[in-house]
C-alpha cells in the first residue's frame, strides 16, 4: 500500500529526536509517542484489508474524516502491535453510528471518554487483559488500543483540550479507556453472545463513560447485599441521570451471585429496580427534572419502574454487565453514562468481520 509522500515527514533519525518532532508538531497526548514511519504504518494497514483512503468515521461538527491510513497512522504512535488494529477500526465504526454522538460526547464540559469493552476470542489472540488491573496499567493491547482512541480524537477530529475539548476537569480515561471482558470463571452470556454474532466472532461495544467509580463490598454475602451497594452508587445524586450504565463485577462478587443461581438478567433487572432515589430528594438537591420524569413514568414505562421515584436508565436494559478483574477482592465498579440526560447510547461492532453488508460491501 504505498502512501502519498506528500504525507510524508523527513525526521531526525536520532531516536530521542524523533519523538520531540513528535512533540513540536503536535501529536502527542503529552506523553511520548512511536515515531510513525512509513514500514510500520504499511505494517499495520495490512489488518485492514480496504484501501487506506477509506472513511472510517467522520466527525459531524469538526467535518474532519478517519481513514484507514490517518487510523493507522495514530494506532502506530500509540504503540499498537499491528494484530490490535482491527479492534481499532471496529471502536471507529461504532463511535461513528448516529447514536454514539461523536461531537457531543468529545466536546462536552462532562469529561467522558470512550470506554472500548472487548469481547470474545480476540482478546485472547492478542494477549489482552480481563483479569488483575483491569483498568490499570501493564498490558500493552488494553492501553495502546485505547490510546489510539485518544489520539485519533485529538489529530484527526482536532478535539483538542481547551479548544474544543471542553473538559471541565477530566479523568484519566482520556488518556486510555480499554478492557477485555473476562471468559474465564464467567458464568454468564458474554457481551459478544448477547449480540448474537456468529461463531468465533469478535465484539467492541464503546460507551461514553464519565469517570471510574469502585463499589467495594467485602461484607456482602448475598446477591441482595452486594448489589444494593452497586445500586447505591448508581442512584447518587450526582450520577442519577435517564443515561445507560456499566457494571463490571469482580469475579469474588459474581461467585456470590451467580452461586445463588442469578441470570445476568436478574441482575440488571434488581440493578434497575434499586438503583432510585425519592424525587423529593432530587428535588432538595436542585437536579428534578419533571420532563426526565415524565419520560421515565410515561407511556411504555418498565414494570419495575415504581411511582415518585427515578431510576437510573429508562429499563434493565440500561445496564450493561460485564465480568472482569482478578479473582480476589470485593471490588466491583460502576461507569456512568455521559450527559444529564440520554446524549450518548453505546454501541458495539463484530471486529474484523462485516455482518448483514450487502454484496458490494
Amino acid at each position: 500500500m504505498p502512501l502519498d509522500t506528500a504525507r510524508i515527514h523527513d525526521i531526525p533519525d536520532d531516536p530521542l529526536a524523533a519523538i520531540d518532532y513528535c512533540f513540536e508538531q503536535g501529536w502527542t497526548d503529552g506523553l511520548p509517542v512511536v515515531p510513525p514511519a512509513v514500514k510500520r504504518v504499511e505494517a499495520m494497514m495490512l489488518f485492514e484489508g480496504r484501501p487506506p483512503e477509506t472513511v472510517l468515521a467522520a466527525h459531524p461538527a469538526t467535518g474532519f474524516e478517519c481513514t484507514v491510513h490517518a487510523a493507522a497512522v495514530n494506532a502506530v504512535m500509540a504503540g499498537c502491535k499491528p494484530e490490535y488494529f482491527p479492534v481499532v477500526v471496529a471502536a471507529l465504526e461504532a463511535m461513528n453510528e448516529p447514536g454514539f454522538n461523536f461531537h457531543g460526547s468529545t466536546a462536552s464540559t462532562g469529561g467522558s471518554a470512550p470506554l472500548v469493552i472487548v469481547s470474545g476470542p480476540i482478546i485472547d489472540d492478542i494477549a489482552m487483559n480481563s483479569d488483575v488491573n483491569l483498568f490499570g496499567p501493564g498490558n500493552r493491547a488494553n492501553n495502546t488500543i485505547g490510546r489510539t482512541v485518544r489520539l485519533i480524537l485529538m489529530n484527526v477530529f482536532q478535539m483538542i483540550p481547551g479548544l474544543s475539548d471542553k473538559s471541565t476537569q477530566g479523568q484519566p480515561g482520556k488518556f486510555s479507556f480499554c478492557i477485555a471482558e473476562r471468559q474465564r470463571g464467567n458464568p454468564w452470556p458474554l457481551i459478544v453472545d448477547d449480540l448474537d454474532y456468529p461463531e468465533g466472532v469478535s465484539s467492541v461495544t464503546v460507551f461514553a463513560g464519565g469517570g471510574f467509580c469502585n463499589v467495594e463490598n467485602h461484607g456482602g454475602s448475598t446477591p441482595e447485599q452486594v448489589l444494593t451497594s452497586m445500586a447505591d452508587a448508581m442512584a447518587s445524586y450526582s450520577c442519577l441521570t435517564l443515561g445507560q450504565s456499566v457494571v463490571v463485577l469482580a469475579p469474588e462478587h459474581v461467585r456470590i451471585i451467580a452461586g445463588a443461581g442469578w441470570s445476568k438478567r436478574q441482575v440488571q433487572e434488581f440493578l434497575y429496580q434499586t438503583a432510585a432515589r425519592p424525587v423529593s430528594g432530587l428535588e432538595a438537591v436542585g437536579k428534578f427534572r419533571q420532563r426526565d420524569f415524565d419520560r421515565q413514568h410515561g407511556d411504555g414505562a418498565h414494570p419495575l419502574t415504581e411511582d415518585a421515584m427515578m431510576h437510573r436508565g429508562l429499563s434493565p436494559d440500561d445496564i450493561l454487565v460485564v465480568v472482569g478483574g482478578g479473582d480476589a477482592g470485593g471490588h466491583s465498579s460502576f461507569i456512568p453514562s455521559w450527559s444529564r440526560h440520554r446524549g450518548s447510547l453505546m454501541q458495539s461492532k463484530p471486529i474484523g468481520v462485516c455482518i448483514d453488508c450487502g454484496p458490494e460491501a
